[in-house]
């Protein structure tokens, strides 16, 4: 291999690095934002869970009532 020729092949190389890292540096960015993203996505999720378990509670207490208005027979 000739000088000439390997010296084109470190500046490919060097090229191929660049892209690389730069590649590397626009996956970090994306899966920064889908992570931010998810965070955002598990806090409403723990909050409909919570909602729901609020509606469940809601609606043992409004059953619990309306048994206890047919008990007074009006």
């Amino acid at each position: 291999m000739t000088t000439e020729n390997l010296s084109e092949r470190v500046s490919e190389l060097e090229k191929s690095v660049k892209r690389a890292a730069e590649a590397i540096a626009v996956l970090r960015k994306e899966r920064d934002g889908l992570q931010a993203k998810l965070t955002v996505l598990q806090g409403e999720r723990d909050e409909l869970q919570a909602l729901k378990q609020e509606r469940r509670e809601v609606l043992a207490q409004v059953d619990g009532i309306l048994k206890e208005l047919d008990k007074l027979d009006l």
